[in-house]
């Protein structure tokens, strides 16, 4: 069995985005070789997220609207967490309904998804560098 392992880095000027990141770990499985296993994609965050779904703008629209009724950034003083000297417990909130991580399998060295799958970083507390491990394991 082989391995491969990359990290991905991201630094989005603004608090929230919604990035598709297919590409990226479609070159990573490019480059691991690998033909058969299975691909892991992690956010290394507490505030950032990665999940699987519709690449649309709408569809993203509401994700940001549907989020920001759950978890509302502000008013700020309402978290305990942000009594530390944070402003972000928003974005942990968002992160934990998004998810931390998926994996895909790879089949015939593509990434095996239904119709429409695209992967996505989510960033939920943005403007610092953070990064997505991509680990793929198989023959």
């Amino acid at each position: 069995m082989k391995s491969y392992r990359k990290e991905l880095w991201f630094h989005v000027p603004t608090r929230r985005a919604l990035i598709n990141i297919t590409s990226q770990v479609e070159e990573c499985l490019r480059e691991s070789g690998i033909r058969e296993g299975l691909v892991l994609v992690n956010a290394m965050h507490i505030t950032a997220s990665v999940f699987i779904n519709d690449d649309e703008p709408g569809l993203h629209q509401d994700f940001e609207q549907w989020l920001e009724a759950l978890a509302p950034h502000e008013p700020v003083n309402r978290y305990r967490h942000n009594r530390t000297g944070e402003d972000n417990a928003d974005a942990h909130l968002k992160r934990q309904i998004m998810g931390r991580e998926v994996v895909v399998a790879v089949t015939k060295g593509r990434l095996d998804f239904g119709p429409w799958e695209q992967i996505f970083y989510g960033e939920f507390d943005g403007r610092r560098a953070k990064r997505v491990l991509v680990k793929i394991i198989g023959e």
